[in-house]
């Protein structure tokens, strides 16, 4: 029962770091921060635009990769892996 519970605390650990680093691109990078950051140009367009329109996009499906590598490494060190 308590592996149980270190286990699923990880995975919240994991699940809340995803979802900060994903809120921080496409919000905070993508709105709040856009108009210092489109004083910066990445591959022609301003980069505050670029974070709105396909950096949290890209963020998104890295997050989507390093959170399952992690869940496979959690997974084997706790013995539940399929």
């Amino acid at each position: 029962m308590d592996n149980e519970k270190t286990y699923w605390g990880e995975n919240l650990r994991l699940i809340f770091i995803c979802l900060t680093i994903w809120f921080v691109v496409s919000y905070g990078f993508g709105l709040l921060l856009v108009e210092p950051l489109n004083t910066i140009r990445l591959g022609g367009y301003k980069l505050g635009f670029w974070f709105a329109q396909q950096g949290s996009i890209y963020t998104f499906v890295g997050l989507v990769f390093w959170y399952s590598a992690k869940m496979n490494q959690l997974d084997k060190k706790y013995n539940v892996e399929e």
